[in-house]
């Protein structure tokens, strides 16, 4: 059986120690042949690229490695250029046709994620988002696990609100709500339509999600997409993930409050997404006009130690 064109899309800054990690586990990717990574090295000083490179030559039979060097300007040197960069670089070396895989320098992957994503692709989705685990190498994640099970159980909760009041055809329960730059396909043609990654700061990866979803790509969520993300609470994103893990630290220890919208705000939101995707191109409409509506507030205190009760899901 052919496998669909793919490139796997990693911006990295100063991860001589966890590319490795990363690009060994691409390696042992199974059922998709070789695989070819596109690497963003950006304002790096740590030798990332000779590790990388020393990585790759190892596993030559299975991965084709393909580097980029930036430093960009202060001004631009975040997020947004580096997997930019990445990316654009991965739709070069598949003449424009094909999956581009997103994942980041610290993530480590199962040996199926290339050939879930695609197989979702070829189910008819033009993005795949992928579930977030927190690495169980890293003695970091076992003192997070409670409250990365609050989280968990919280979004479940809205989750079926949402697919109780507004299911969406081709994104069907079960399904996870992840789809972040750890783990994010999306075929060439819906990256060219959503016209490439935007150069932000922070928050690219939704951003590029949303822009593809106003020109009429399909997001799903299936539960076979999965990977394993650092739990490190010091990365070089701003606002990235390490901040989030450097809050969830502080919300596991009780010194934060954990606080989100109360399941009545999912429920109204749920039913306004259906009003919309009732109308002529209302996927489009949706991601067009949610970014701008007010945020929802924060009234709702999980516990650590409970499980969060839904609100009622009936219409």
């Amino acid at each position: 059986m052919s496998v669909v064109p793919f490139c796997v899309c990693v911006p990295a800054r100063n991860e001589a120690d966890r590319l490795p990690r990363l690009l060994d586990a691409l390696a042992r990717q199974t059922g998709v042949g070789r695989v070819r990574v596109a690497l963003c090295i950006n304002n790096t000083t740590d030798g990332s690229r000779r590790h990388a490179e020393g990585v790759a030559a190892a596993h030559r039979a299975t991965l084709t490695l393909s580097v980029v060097e930036h430093t960009f300007p202060p001004e631009h040197a975040h997020a947004g250029s580096a997997r930019a960069a990445a990316m654009d670089l991965g739709l070069e070396l598949l003449d424009g046709e094909g999956v581009l895989l997103s994942t980041d320098a610290d993530a480590r992957p199962p040996t199926d994620w290339v050939s879930a994503n695609l197989a979702a692709v070829s189910g008819g989705a033009d993005l795949v988002g992928g579930a977030l685990s927190l690495d169980e190498d890293e003695p970091e994640s076992q003192a997070l696990q409670s409250g990365w099970a609050v989280w968990r159980d919280y979004w479940r909760e809205v989750r079926a609100i949402e697919d109780a009041l507004d299911p969406v055809p081709w994104d069907p329960a079960p399904r996870h709500g992840d789809h972040t730059g750890a783990s994010l396909a999306i075929t060439a043609a819906a990256y060219r339509a959503a016209g490439g990654t935007p150069l932000l700061p922070t928050g690219e990866d939704r951003a590029l999600v949303l822009a593809a979803q106003r020109a009429g790509a399909r997001l799903v969520h299936p539960l076979s997409v999965w990977t394993r993300v650092s739990a490190r609470a010091h990365g070089r994103a701003q606002d990235g993930m390490a901040q989030a893990m450097a809050r969830l630290a502080r919300q596991t220890a009780g010194q934060e409050p954990m606080r989100a919208p109360a399941f009545p705000h999912w429920r109204a939101r749920a039913l306004w997404r259906r009003d919309l995707r009732r109308l002529p191109d209302g996927a489009q409409r949706i991601a067009e006009a949610e970014p701008h509506l007010p945020p929802m507030p924060l009234d709702y205190a999980l516990e650590l130690n409970g499980r969060p009760q839904p609100d009622g899901i009936a219409p």
